[in-house]
This record gives C-alpha cells, sequence and structure tokens, in this order.
C-alpha cells in the first residue's frame, strides 16, 4: 500500500518532517557547545547498543546547508528541528554563547530564504550536566533556569521565528531517564521520578510566557502519546491498562489541557509538588497540541511496585525495535479520536508532531528501497486522515525523521530517516523521501 486517501486532507493542511539537536548535530568539541546529560551518558559502558556516541554521524552542525537543501527539495511547510540548550547556554546559566546562537542564525535564515517555516523546539533532552548536578528535573530551579533560557532564545530569533514548540516528549524524560534509567540521565527512581513531570510542564509553561511576549503566532507542546489496550478483558488487565494509560497519557496531557492532574492518589501515588499559579502557567490557551505517535501499547496485569507489564501486541507486524513497536495504524485513528472525545473544547488542533518507523538498513548505500516505512507512513497518514474525516481538528503531519540520526540508548542500530546518512556523513535520498515529496505536492495540486 503507496497511495493516500488525500481527499479528506483539508486546504491548508501542512506536512513537514523532523530532527532533534543531540541526534543529528555532533561534533562536540570544547568549543561548540557545552556539556549535556546524553554526553554523560553515552559514555557509560552498556549504556548505548553498538557503544556508538552522537560525536559521530549527519555532523549537522557542519552540513547544515545540505540539510536545508534536503529540507528545500523534499517540498515541506514546515521544519521541526530543535535548539541544543548546551549551545546556547553551555552550563544552563549565565550569558548565551555568540557562536552558538550564531550558527542557529544561519540555519534559520536559510530556511526561510529557502521558503520552509523554522519550527523550533527548545527543549528535546539536552539538559545541561550542571543543571543535573542540582537535581535536574526532579527541582523546580530547573524550571526556572529553562524560562531564562526562553528567554534569551525568543529575543534573538523572535524577530524571524514565530511558530515554536517547547518541551519534547516530557513523558520520555520521566518515565525511562528518571524512572527507569534507560534513557539520560539513566536514574532509577521509579514513582520517585514523577516531580520530574511537574517541572517539565512548569517549565513549559513559563517558556511559552517568554515566546509570547516576544511575538510568537503559534506556541505548542509536544508529548508522545499512545493507545493502551489490554491484553485480557479481565478486571486485573483493564485495570492495569488503566494505570499505565495515566502515567503515559493523561498525566502529561490533563495538566496543560484542563488545568489539573489527574487523581494520583487514586492509584497510591504522591501528588505533585503544584505551588500555588503553577496550574495557570502551565495550562496557558495553547495554539496547537504537537502528538506524537509510533505505536500502541498493550498491557497485562502484573505483581509489584509496578502494577503492569508491557507484553507484545498479538498479531501486529514490527519495526526494526520488534515487538516493542507493533504497527497499527488504525491505533493512531483511535487515540486521535479519544483526544477529541476526553478533551472536548479544551483541545487545541493538533500537530502530529513526529511519526516514522526505524528498519534494518546498512551503513553504506547509494540507494535503499524503504518500502516497509513507505507503507508505515502510508497507514498512518491514511489514519490522520480518517481521525479529520471523524471530525478531528488536525493541522499538519510531520514525519520523524529528515535524516537517519543518532537513535538515543540504541545508537546507530536504528535508522529512522528518509535520508541515509553514512558514517562519513554522506546523505543519500531514499525511496520514501521521493514517496513523501510526491505526496506532499500530490496534495497541493
Amino acid at each position: 500500500m503507496t497511495a493516500v486517501d488525500l481527499t479528506v486532507f483539508p486546504p491548508g493542511f501542512r506536512w513537514s518532517t523532523a530532527t532533534s539537536a543531540f541526534q543529528i548535530e555532533g561534533g562536540r568539541q570544547a568549543d561548540d557547545r557545552g556539556r549535556c546529560i546524553w554526553d554523560d551518558f553515552v559514555e557509560r559502558d552498556g549504556a548505548v547498543r553498538d557503544g556508538t556516541t552522537a560525536n559521530e554521524g549527519a555532523d549537522s552542525y557542519h552540513r547544515w546547508a545540505e540539510d536545508v537543501e534536503l529540507v528545500r527539495s523534499l517540498g515541506v511547510d514546515r521544519y521541526r528541528f530543535s535548539l541544543s540548550w548546551v549551545r546556547i547556554q553551555p552550563d544552563g546559566v549565565g550569558a548565551p554563547s555568540a557562536a552558538g546562537l550564531a550558527y542557529y542564525d544561519r540555519l534559520i535564515d536559510a530556511l526561510l530564504e529557502a521558503g520552509v517555516v523554522p519550527f523550533p523546539t527548545l527543549y528535546h533532552w539536552d539538559l545541561p550536566v550542571a543543571l543535573e548536578a542540582a537535581g535536574g528535573w526532579l527541582e523546580r530551579d530547573t524550571a526556572l533556569r529553562f524560562g531564562e533560557y526562553a528567554g534569551i532564545v525568543a529575543d534573538r530569533f523572535g524577530d524571524r521565528v514565530r511558530h515554536w514548540y517547547t518541551v519534547n516528549e516530557a513523558v520520555s524524560t520521566t518515565l525511562q531517564g528518571y524512572g527507569i534509567g534507560t534513557l539520560a540521565p539513566g536514574r532509577e527512581l521509579l514513582f520517585g521520578a514523577l516531580p520530574t513531570v511537574h517541572h517539565q510542564l512548569l517549565a513549559h509553561g513559563l517558556a511559552l510566557q517568554e515566546l509570547r511576549s516576544a511575538g510568537a503566532h503559534e506556541v505548542g507542546i509536544v508529548n508522545n502519546h499512545t493507545l493502551v489496550r489490554p491484553r485480557h478483558e479481565t478486571a486485573e488487565d483493564v485495570a492495569a491498562a488503566a494505570v499505565y494509560d495515566l502515567l503515559h497519557n493523561r498525566m502529561f496531557a490533563d495538566p496543560v489541557l484542563v488545568g489539573q492532574y489527574p487523581d494520583l492518589t487514586a492509584f497510591g501515588l504522591p501528588p505533585m509538588p503544584v505551588h500555588n499559579g503553577d496550574m495557570e502557567v502551565i495550562s496557558a490557551p495553547l495554539d496547537v497540541y504537537g502528538l506524537n505517535f509510533y505505536n500502541p501499547t498493550t498491557v497485562t496485569a502484573a505483581a509489584g511496585e509496578i502494577p503492569f507489564e508491557i507484553v507484545p501486541t498479538p498479531g501486529a507486524p514490527v519495526t526494526g525495535f520488534g515487538s516493542e513497536w507493533p504497527i497499527v495504524p488504525t491505533a493512531l485513528t483511535d487515540l486521535l479520536l479519544d483526544f477529541r472525545d476526553r478533551y472536548a473544547s479544551d483541545l487545541p488542533p493538533i500537530v502530529v508532531a513526529e511519526n516514522g518507523a526505524s528498519f534494518p538498513e546498512p551503513d553504506h548505500a547509494t540507494a535503499i528501497d524503504d518500502r516497509d516505512r513507505i507503507a508505515y507512513l502510508c497507514g498512518h497518514i491514511d489514519a490522520v486522515g480518517a481521525a479529520i474525516a471523524a471530525g478531528v481538528t488536525i493541522d499538519e503531519y510531520t514525519v520523524w525523521s529528515l535524516l537517519d540520526n543518532f537513535e538515543w540508548a540504541d545508537g546507530f542500530t536504528q535508522r529512522f530517516g528518509l535520508t541515509h546518512v553514512a558514517p562519513d556523513g554522506r546523505r543519500t535520498p531514499k525511496a520514501s523521501f521521493g514517496w513523501y515529496r510526491d505526496l506532499i505536492a500530490a496534495a497541493r495540486a
């Protein structure tokens, strides 16, 4: 299946692609940027699957012009990239780096010249190590420092950049970064990680204020969401699914959209460290709600402190991640409909801010016929179309990713790109690049 029903997409619907700074910029030297928690994490023995570091790979810090040309030739409306906090503010406090600001000046100006709207993300997981040493997202002070960083960014780029995301996938930082330790900073606090939820969402709200004051036209947060299903229709599995849905979805969406956390005490969890006025800051109206989706999650009941276990989704094909990432495009439609029904008038227009798939591909290639990726994208774009046809307001769809990149704890074993990146940095568009380019052109015809 490679044809998408474009008739349901409204006039003006936008098509985008995305990257993140730590995953593609590479080339960390002392005079390039500060040190972030991922620099520490990748140096731990066994932390990264193939033992690689982000200093290898796409090297977009030096090859940014090539990437802008890829974006231009792809024909997207917008390019979602992230700003590296430690490239702009190396220690997370104090004066910004002139070199870091100049790098993003060049990138932003080139995108505008190419006719592509820059859509930066302020935070895609690269917390300065100095702030992590002081407690990181467990501490309220980190949110305050983030607000100051957002002010620096808004002051420098606000004259040209009008569209912004604040925080990317707070759920991943909380559950995997601080909860079970599979992502940076690699802490294993289980439910002791919950304060990081509130402080990341507070950081979002403070950044929103700074961006609004600089004249931003469109601001949103980006949360990763999944459709949670019980493995069996038993009371135990249904209850386990409810807990996981709360932890992965509602705990991050409810505060932003309705101004309150779900009742954590009903699940035996401690309340959030909320101060007076916090929820008003966190729930300030958004222009768009960024929703990342890759796969549904099937859970079953488990004994112990964590009352659920994630299990394979029966009958579903999988991506290169195996059973962790089942391919069920209709789950995206169901999730979008659930958001429509759950949040109703509190839900702003949705942007699908990331969607994509990794499959086994060689390190060296002249051309890659990635028909599995094309089928994945086709199915999920059709799933977005089905949600639009059912009345969900969706403004934009974003493919992850423009480039093969450093895939966090999986290193370079997983390739998500529309463009193949060889170990020497050479870029080769895959078949999916041409497919997506042609789809965009057809949507505008």
